[in-house]
């Protein structure tokens, strides 16, 4: 070993993920599945479009009346 290596590190949080995916190996997938049920959807272009082009702009100051 060189004068100038470090010896290696792993900091408690690091030995906490190794050591509860260790003993869940399924955590990973289950996690991936919970990442799809909430976030992963098919997104629908044509109907963005749709949203964006029906947009109405917002006035400068929103609370002046139409006097």
């Amino acid at each position: 070993m060189s004068i100038f290596q470090r010896a290696p590190y792993t900091s408690e949080a690091t030995q906490f993920l190794e050591q509860l995916k260790a003993q869940k190996p399924l955590l990973e997938g289950q996690q991936r599945d919970g990442r799809a049920l909430l976030w992963d959807k098919a997104v629908d272009r044509e109907a963005q479009a749709e949203f964006g082009a029906a947009r109405v702009a917002q006035k400068p100051y929103v609370y002046q009346t139409q006097a």
